[in-house]
C-alpha cells in the first residue's frame, strides 16, 4: 500500500516535466519578402529622379527596394561601365520570394550625348532585349518603363521629344512579353494638363526670373542658355551644363532648375504614377505596394 502511494506521488511529480518535454512548438511561418531593383538614368536615380520617393513611400516592409539607377547613363553605357553587373548580382541574392527589375532608359540614348547615345532603330531596342533576357535568366521579373517626359513647351503644347524612345520601349515590351509601365504617356498627360508654370514646380529649384517669364507665355526657353561648345568647356563647365536638357554631365548631382530632373515634389508626384501603373502591370505586386 505504501509502495503504491509512493509510486503515484512520483508519477504526479514527473508528469509536468514529461508533458513539457513532449510539447510541440508552434510552426514557424516563412517570410515571404520580395525585392524591387531600379535600373536607369538620373530621372530614376537619387538626386533628380522618382526612385527615392518610390522606395521610401510606395513599398511595404516586405519589399527590399534597391535603387541602382545612375545619373547620365544610357542603355549602352550602363552595360559598359559595369552597373548592370551590380544589378545582376542583386537579382541573385537568395531568400526572396520574387525579384522585380524596373528598367528605364532613353534620355541619354538620344543624339548629342558623346559616348552614350545609341541608335534608336537598332542598338537601343537590342539593349532592352538584353536587359529582359538576362533578368529572366536570373529568375527575376523584368518591367520595362518608358522614359519620363521632359517638361518643355511651345505655345502651351508639351514637346515630348522622348516619344520615339518610348515607342521603342513599348515595342520591345510587346515583342518579349515583358510587363510595361508607360511612364512617358502618364507623365506627358499629367504635365500637359498642368501646363508650363505648374509643371515647373517639379524641378529641383525655382526657375530663374527670365525662365519664369517665358513660362507665362506658354513657351519654355533654355534654363541656362545654350550649351557651350566643347572647346570652351573648363573646370566651370559642369555648373554651366547643369540646367541644359540637351547636354547632361555624367553622374553630375543636380541641384538647380531644369526641365528634366525632379525635386521632392516631382519625385513624389511621378513615383505615385509609377506605383499606380505598376500595380496594374504586375498584379502580383499589388499587396506589396502602397498607392
Amino acid at each position: 500500500m505504501i509502495a503504491s502511494i509512493a509510486a503515484a506521488l512520483m508519477l504526479q511529480v514527473a508528469s509536468p516535466a514529461a508533458a513539457q518535454a513532449t510539447e510541440v512548438p508552434p510552426p514557424v511561418r516563412p517570410i515571404s519578402a520580395s525585392k524591387i531593383i531600379l535600373v536607369g538614368d538620373s530621372t530614376t536615380a537619387v538626386i533628380g529622379g522618382w526612385g527615392p520617393s518610390f522606395c521610401a513611400d510606395h513599398v511595404t516592409s516586405f519589399v527590399a527596394c534597391v535603387n541602382l539607377a545612375r545619373g547620365g547613363r544610357s542603355s549602352g553605357s550602363y552595360f559598359a561601365e559595369g552597373s548592370w553587373d551590380l544589378a545582376l548580382a542583386e537579382m541573385s541574392t537568395p531568400g526572396f520570394a520574387a525579384t522585380y527589375v524596373l528598367i528605364q532608359f532613353g534620355h541619354n540614348d538620344q543624339p548629342g550625348k558623346p559616348g552614350r547615345s545609341t541608335d534608336l532603330a537598332t542598338e537601343f531596342p537590342q539593349n532592352l532585349r538584353r536587359y529582359v533576357a538576362e533578368t529572366r535568366a536570373r529568375g527575376a521579373v523584368p518591367v520595362l518603363v518608358t522614359p519620363l517626359v521632359r517638361r518643355q513647351f511651345v505655345d502651351g503644347r508639351l514637346q515630348n521629344d522622348l516619344e520615339p524612345w518610348a515607342d521603342a520601349v513599348r515595342a520591345v515590351a510587346t515583342e518579349t512579353g515583358a510587363a510595361l509601365v508607360d511612364l512617358n504617356a502618364a507623365s506627358a498627360s499629367a504635365v500637359q494638363a498642368l501646363g508650363p508654370t505648374m509643371a515647373a514646380r517639379f524641378a529641383q529649384s525655382a526657375p530663374p526670373a527670365e525662365v519664369s517669364a517665358a513660362l507665362l507665355t506658354g513657351t519654355t526657353i533654355p534654363a541656362n542658355g545654350p550649351a557651350p561648345a566643347p572647346a570652351a568647356m573648363s573646370a566651370a563647365a559642369p555648373a554651366q551644363l547643369q540646367n541644359n536638357a540637351a547636354v547632361e554631365p555624367v553622374g553630375q548631382a543636380r541641384t538647380t532648375f531644369d526641365y528634366t530632373h525632379l525635386g521632392r515634389a516631382g519625385a513624389d508626384f511621378f513615383a505615385a504614377l509609377v506605383t499606380r501603373d505598376l500595380m496594374i502591370a504586375v498584379p502580383a505586386l499589388r499587396r506589396s505596394l502602397v498607392p
